[in-house]
């Protein structure tokens, strides 16, 4: 796998419980080479139609995946399986009950739920799209990934301390559950 990350993404739904106990579907694709976060989205109601919508917003103009992981989920019919091969992907479905087999798509839910779902009551779809779409931008551009090079997915520049009295400045992401620093001269 290591060979050929550069070369996969991985997608898969998650669901989130609301206020109401309506259930939410969460649809993402992930980028195995630098675990950036390339489309997200949610709704009540997923159907193949949607996830196919979903997947050309996210892999139409992204040309270096060549292999596409996803589980043995219904929504994932032969139709989702065909348009993703007329996008010149292929798709590789992962055995009957094995999530390991995905488990970059896996570790994200997880680190989405432990960083930011079990803090926090849903109210909607739509809030629940705005709390994930700060997650995305939190995990791509601020989030410390200690095992990759240049650590975020986008990357960051390192910054030294500008003068000795410059002084470290929390900027809260994700409604204060999470913090970027940077340096402030001191006033």
């Amino acid at each position: 796998m290591k060979n050929h990350r550069n070369q996969i993404a991985a997608m898969d739904l998650f669901v989130v419980p609301t206020i109401t106990f309506r259930l939410v579907y969460g649809f993402f694709v992930i980028h195995h080479g630098r675990r950036q976060v390339l489309h997200v989205n949610v709704t009540e109601h997923p159907t193949a139609d949607w996830v196919i919508q979903q997947l050309r917003e996210a892999l139409l103009w992204e040309a270096t995946a060549k292999y596409l992981i996803c589980d043995r989920d219904t929504i994932f019919s032969p139709a989702v399986r065909r348009a993703i091969a007329s996008m010149g992907i292929n798709v590789k479905r992962t055995a009957f009950r094995s999530p390991w087999q995905n488990g970059v798509a896996e570790r994200w839910i997880g680190c989405l739920r432990q960083s930011l779902l079990h803090h926090v009551i849903v109210l909607n779809e739509h809030h629940l799209r705005c709390l994930v779409s700060d997650d995305v931008a939190y995990h791509n551009i601020g989030r410390l990934h200690c095992s990759l090079e240049g650590d975020a997915p986008n990357g960051r520049a390192i910054v030294s301390r500008p003068s000795p009295s410059a002084r470290v400045l929390a900027i809260p992401r994700l409604g204060g559950l999470h913090h970027r620093y940077e340096w402030r001269q001191a006033a």
